[in-house]
């Protein structure tokens, strides 16, 4: 009996997942009252996948704890596919946003979430009519690499001349753009089980218009509107994140819009702990208590020094008891459109919840990994000042193009045998064409054709069939 009563009571074994060159984001220390041992495993990059797998099995960890960076992404699916028995934090489908905007963008278009008009292009024709004759100005993002922050890989641009020029200088791949939103500013917000934590402004210098701190912007801890927390927390719950950030753009015209959003962020030690205690509790059933963290408790925080915050740990608050003293800080109020309300009161509109478990994946690759099933290099998508693609596009291996050519068929013609497929007539077909080209439905009916379901909710499977036999 004894026995049966410590397995069903054990604890599961952590391990907090390292990664050659680059920061760790927690450490044992923030998991702080945890009883057991937590071990720690590195993954060394190049051909270590094996050695990796093996190591987790044999130190028989249930929980592997870190985010994982944009360029192991696809590695690490791999990985987790390999350990069906190892619950990932966050989950990869959680972090499906860290791997590059394009994800974020798709993330948010899946989930109706608010963002910048966004256009990715990796066929480098369309790409260059588009670039011809949208309007400007435009923002350009690099959307993968291994670092997304800063700002420096952000641009604006106000002609197709300045675009042409940035994308040979760069070499950007997919061509990713945004129409240009003027903003007064953004907003950070941080959650932990969806739950607001940390939210502050940051401010463009005077006639700039980024507000990254690196490049001159100001910030502040202030006043962050109610509905931008609301917009937070749903991002949140739709990432199913134990830990997140977003940042929200306050623009000119009113309206708030999701830039970025991640598990991968910057955050004080104290965030890190708070993260720590949260996932303690989530993973002991109950026998850890949730940490306590008030709304706007960053208010008062963000009074202090940031060299102060840097070097705070293990903060805690007590709960709203009516009969404390002088409690300044828990009788403050925050007013919005509905009225006023107390933080105390407020307090209970955010609380901190448990993620849940999901059984398949949400992000499969093998639909969601566009870089690498159309990654070729940018320098095929270089521009003339003559308004054309440069002569030099020697490795795109102009005989195999050739071949294609044979069997090409005219767009009348393509069209046509869409419309044959029954459940697919004139309005289907031609907004199938308007987003993709005949080349690259062809693929993905042959090889992806989750991406075109993705894209086109009502292709049924027997129209995929169909397809696949007339093509």
């Amino acid at each position: 009996m004894g026995r049966k009563k410590n397995k069903k009571n054990r604890l599961p074994r952590l391990g907090l997942l390292y990664l050659d060159y680059v920061l760790r984001f927690f450490d044992k220390s923030n998991f702080r009252g945890w009883p057991d041992k937590i071990e720690t495993v590195v993954y060394h990059w190049g051909n270590d996948k094996k050695r990796f797998i093996e190591e987790v099995k044999r130190k028989k960890i249930d929980i592997l704890i870190g985010n994982i960076p944009a360029t192991a992404y696809e590695t690490f699916r791999e990985i987790a596919r390999e350990l069906p028995n190892v619950k990932f934090v966050p989950s990869l489908d959680s972090q499906f946003a860290n791997k590059s905007k394009e994800n974020v963008t798709r993330f948010a278009w899946k989930y109706k979430i608010p963002v910048p008009k966004t256009y990715i292009f990796y066929d480098k024709k369309k790409a260059w009519e588009f670039i011809e004759t949208t309007d400007y100005p435009k923002i350009v993002k690099r959307s993968y690499g291994p670092s997304n922050y800063g700002g420096y890989f952000v641009h604006k641009v106000d002609s197709k001349e300045e675009a042409k020029e940035l994308f040979n200088k760069k070499k950007y791949y997919p061509i990713y753009m945004q129409d240009f939103v003027p903003m007064s500013a953004d907003i950070r917000v941080m959650l932990i089980g969806h739950k607001p934590v940390c939210a502050f402004w940051r401010r463009p210098p005077k006639g700039e218009w980024l507000t990254n701190t690196s490049q001159g912007g100001s910030m502040d801890y202030q006043d962050v509107p109610k509905e931008v927390l609301d917009l937070a927390v749903k991002v949140s719950k739709a990432a199913n994140a134990e830990y997140w950030a977003c940042d929200i753009a306050v623009g000119e015209d009113g309206k708030l819009r999701i830039l970025e959003c991640a598990t991968a962020f910057a955050a004080f030690p104290y965030i890190r702990d708070w993260i720590g205690q949260y996932l303690i509790w989530k993973f002991s059933n109950g026998r850890f208590p949730l940490p306590n963290i008030p709304i706007y408790n960053w208010e008062e925080l963000g009074k202090m020094d940031s060299s102060v915050l840097r070097t705070l740990r293990y903060i805690t608050f007590g709960r709203y008891t009516p009969s404390y003293d002088g409690a300044y800080f828990l009788d403050k109020v925050k007013q919005d459109e509905n009225g006023e309300y107390y933080l105390h009161e407020l307090d209970k509109e955010y609380p901190m919840l448990n993620t849940y478990e999901r059984k398949e994946e949400e992000w499969p690759s093998e639909i969601w990994n566009f870089q690498d099933r159309y990654g070729k290099s940018i320098k095929e998508v270089a521009f003339d000042s003559n308004g054309g693609l440069d002569s030099d596009e020697s490795s795109q291996k102009p005989k195999k193009k050739k071949k294609k050519k044979k069997s090409k068929i005219s767009k009348k013609e393509f069209k046509k045998v869409l419309k044959s497929v029954k459940g697919i007539g004139e309005k289907r077909s031609s907004k199938m064409m308007k987003r993709f080209s005949p080349e690259e439905i062809t693929e993905m009916v042959k090889k992806t054709p989750g991406i075109l379901q993705e894209s086109f909710k009502w292709l049924k499977n027997k129209m995929v069939k169909e397809l696949q036999e007339k093509l």
